[in-house]
């Protein structure tokens, strides 16, 4: 049996959406500003975390993208010069993505401003038990999002 929303969660439920809506909408705009798409710079991000290079199955993996969309935006960002795309050292059947000398300067000449708006329109607003409220908060539910197979 299907335990419906009542009017309060179906409330904070909506307002979580409208803000995630207009919070990626904000980011995307001011990462465009800089050059980078949000997608471009999920992949930049998590290649420089990494150190540079991941398989492409572990890249994926971290950005929770799908194989054809990894494998058709490597290949637009691999045309202008922010990765490469290479057989894996120890596998020949795998495949490596590099970050290039392009792409970390795309990343570089993006985050100060990234990171500017991420804090005026995200951080800044939070105390910090409220902080501590949604990193908990997030933990639990992407733990059960996690347990589901659904990603």
């Amino acid at each position: 049996m299907t335990r419906w929303l009542d009017d309060e969660e179906q409330t904070t439920w909506q307002a979580y959406i409208r803000m995630r809506q207009r919070l990626d909408s904000a980011i995307a705009t001011g990462l465009t500003r800089d050059g980078v798409s949000t997608s471009d710079y999920e992949v930049l991000v998590a290649l420089s975390a990494a150190g540079g290079q991941l398989r492409s199955k572990e890249l994926g993996a971290e950005i929770c993208w799908d194989k054809s969309r990894l494998s058709k935006h490597l290949s637009r960002m691999a045309a202008r010069g922010l990765v490469d795309r290479c057989q894996a050292v120890d596998d020949a059947r795998g495949r490596e993505v590099r970050l290039t000398e392009a792409g970390r300067a795309a990343l570089h000449a993006a985050a100060p401003n990234h990171v500017e708006l991420v804090r005026r329109l995200f951080i800044d607003g939070m105390t910090e038990d409220e902080a501590a409220a949604l990193r908990s908060l997030a933990t639990r539910v992407v733990s059960e999002v996690e347990r589901t197979d659904l990603l």
